[in-house]
């Protein structure tokens, strides 16, 4: 009574070797391997590009960063003495009409000014005074943190 082979005949493991007929309960991660893949190289690719404006080398100060609610209008000098508005190139004829075209708070919009540590201290000057002299009156310096 203790061994007996019937136990082949009520669904033992031997006799069920070649049939399914339930459901396969396998996940195929094939497709979501792809997917991830795909997405990787798109961010691979786009995240560069998010980043990309007028090269400048900022001077550093040892001031702390000022808390910020909405995107400012930047503007930039570069050592060559060239001028943009949010990677836009523009003359300093056009500076005051571009930003005052920018600003939806008027003349209450806060300002920044990107100025290379080594373009000329008169044209940093210059552009500020004109932005100044047009009533915008919350004009900022940016600068990059210096290490301690």
């Amino acid at each position: 009574m203790g061994m007996s082979a019937g136990g082949a005949k009520f669904g033992g493991r031997r006799g069920r070797r070649g049939r399914h007929n339930g459901p396969i309960s396998e996940i195929n991660v094939t497709p979501l391997v792809d997917v991830m893949l795909v997405l990787l190289i798109v961010f691979m690719v786009a995240a560069p590009l998010m980043t990309m404006g007028v090269p400048v080398d900022l001077p550093q100060t040892r001031a702390k960063a000022m808390p910020v609610n909405a995107k400012p209008i930047t503007v930039t000098v570069t050592p060559d003495g060239a001028i943009s508005i949010d990677n836009e190139p523009v003359t300093i004829d056009a500076l005051v009409s571009t930003v005052q075209s920018l600003a939806t708070q008027g003349t209450d919009e806060r300002l920044y000014v990107r100025g290379d540590s080594t373009a000329q201290y008169g044209m940093i000057m210059q552009v500020m005074g004109a932005l100044s002299g047009a009533g915008f009156d919350k004009i900022g310096l940016i600068t990059e943190q210096q290490a301690p």
